[in-house]
């Protein structure tokens, strides 16, 4: 009997793993495996920082360095537009800026040019629906993501609470009316400490249908000509990894967590077999750049673009107060941070400045900064 059950047991093992071996490659070819991630040959490069949900600004950056008309059709031509990642939260307006980057990219790549989105850490916080506990988790956020249905039938419900005919107009505007921000604060609030909340399940499913599953398509790091573009950074471990590799197995471990929120399933992949969502030292956590003092960490500086064959790495996601050009250059110029705080709540709260690095034909300069607030 014992071997029996045994020998059952065996089988069983051997089915579960055949079938996540099944999934994993599946998810594998999801997102094509040879998503293109190195160029060669660029003449003009622009990339700007985290933008935490500020449109104005973003659509400011673009107009200053011509790469958008006042229609908001795409001008840069041949020019690589590098959005550095983090779009999400703190600010309220990821959602138009998620939909000007969609157009954009299709608009850019008839010209001859190019718009990557990069994965940001807020990218897999709401991709994955961690976020929701965090306070950089906005109200506005929260309703432009709710699929239309289910926030016309709260609004509906709550101004029938009120003795209120429910208003003829739909959509997201008519469900921001300053008189209903109270109801959706509350609701925030509410699924905060919630989990089983529906509008949890709500937000992940709508967010995850469209933006989610376009993310996905997007790498969390490229090398453009010499220059490495990562939201956070390359630490030495991956340093040692084929970029493809990096951006492959991140696509499959993050759509495996997509997909286990959406269905509220548990992930395919346990935890011990997850290498780089999640990691301190993962492409859009590591922080090492920004925080370790560069005479010491030089030699570590040299060792991980020598192991990635680049000259220069141009990072994000920990923001700095910074007021010139010299202020953006770490590690004598080889690695360059253009978090400068572009968001109005940064702007506020740490003088933070709109921003964006130029490199035309291999050289380097920055827009705004002084003059742009």
């Amino acid at each position: 009997m014992k071997n029996n059950a045994v020998r059952i047991m065996m089988r069983k093992t051997k089915t579960i793993l055949l079938l996540a071996v099944f999934v994993l490659a599946s998810l594998a070819h999801l997102y094509a495996a040879d998503t293109q991630c190195v160029w060669t040959g660029i003449e003009k490069i622009i990339a700007v920082g985290d933008l935490h949900g500020d449109y104005k600004a973003f659509i400011k950056i673009l107009k200053g360095t011509e790469l958008i008309d006042k229609k908001l059709h795409w001008t840069g031509g041949k020019t690589h537009l590098v959005q550095i990642g983090d779009v999400l939260d703190r600010g309220e307006y990821a959602k138009e800026i998620f939909d000007l980057l969609m157009k954009l990219e299709k608009e850019a790549e008839e010209a001859g040019g190019k718009v990557h989105m990069l994965i940001g850490n807020h990218e897999e916080l709401n991709i994955t629906g961690l976020i929701f506990s965090r306070e950089e988790f906005t109200t506005r956020q929260l309703v432009s993501f709710l699929p239309d249905g289910y926030r016309e039938r709260q609004v509906k419900k709550f101004r029938k609470t009120l003795g209120d005919n429910p208003t003829k107009e739909t959509g997201l505007d008519s469900s921001l009316d300053s008189d209903l921000v109270p109801f959706w604060e509350n609701m925030l609030n509410e699924l905060r400490t919630n989990r089983r909340h529906p509008a949890r399940r709500e937000y992940i499913q709508n967010f995850n249908k469209i933006y989610g599953k376009w993310i996905l398509q997007q790498n969390a790091v490229i090398k453009i000509n010499n220059i490495i573009f990562v939201h956070g950074g390359i630490s030495e471990r991956f340093s040692k990894w084929e970029l493809k590799r990096i951006n492959n197995r991140l696509r499959v471990e993050l759509e495996d967590l997509r997909r286990a929120a959406m269905n509220l399933t548990a992930p395919n992949i346990p935890d011990y077999q997850r290498q780089i969502v999640y990691e301190p030292d993962g492409p859009y956590w590591y922080r090492d750049f920004a925080q370790k003092d560069q005479d010491d960490f030089k030699e570590n500086v040299d060792r991980i673009l020598s192991n990635l064959k680049a000259e220069y790495m141009v990072i994000a996601h920990t923001p700095r107060v910074i007021k010139t050009k010299e202020d953006m250059k770490l590690f004598q110029g080889r690695i360059w941070i253009i978090d400068t705080g572009i968001s109005e709540p940064y702007r506020i709260t740490m003088g933070g400045r709109l921003s964006a690095l130029i490199i035309d034909n291999g050289k380097f300069d920055v827009w705004g900064l002084n003059n742009e607030k």
